[in-house]
């Protein structure tokens, strides 16, 4: 009896590294890249470029326009970038063609959200900012709570200790900046 204790864990590692074994085959064969040597090899459809990996392209960087600082083409909440897959990537381009990159050509157009179109309104955050910033309400608006309380708390430890030295100041600072952006505008 005492010598069928050691042969046992034997037994046990053997089944268990089968059983990996068996697993690494599964993964490898149904997996990423068993999927890619079946489609490299004619096994199935060659895959969409939008439905490419992370990493498998890359996008630019969307035009910004400067007086609304939003992409540019942004409509209905989305604007689209142009990507370029990686080279020698073989997918289906835009217009349904199975093409073979050479990492200079656009494969796809890629949808970004607008910056500023979060249905929030970009003048009411300004008017906010300048006339009711000093009590945080800009933040609020924006949907950052715990920014716009800090600066009320700071707001009102500095008028009870300066006795509203600090609600002049913020004052008399928004007035200087409104007379200093009207003479730039003249």
């Amino acid at each position: 009896m005492a010598a069928a204790w050691p042969s046992r864990p034997a037994a046990q590692e053997t089944v268990a590294a089968q059983l990996l074994g068996v697993l690494w085959f599964v993964s490898v064969t149904t997996g990423p890249w068993g999927a890619a040597a079946i489609a490299a090899a004619g096994g199935e459809e060659t895959l969409k470029c939008e439905d490419l990996k992370l990493g498998q392209y890359i996008c630019k960087d969307p035009k910004i326009n400067d007086a609304t600082q939003e992409p540019v083409n942004c409509t209905n909440y989305t604007a689209h970038v142009p990507c370029f897959p990686a080279p020698n990537i073989t997918c289906k381009d835009f217009s349904g063609n199975e093409t073979h990159f050479t990492g200079n050509e656009v494969g796809f157009l890629k949808p970004i959200s607008c910056r500023n179109v979060n249905g929030y309104s970009y003048k009411v955050a300004v008017a906010l900012s300048l006339f009711l910033g000093w009590l945080g309400a800009d933040r609020f608006y924006l949907g950052y709570p715990a920014l716009g309380r800090e600066i009320v708390t700071r707001e009102v430890k500095g008028f009870t200790h300066s006795r509203g030295l600090a609600l002049f100041c913020d004052t008399f600072v928004v007035i200087v900046l409104v007379l200093w952006i009207g003479k730039l505008s003249d």
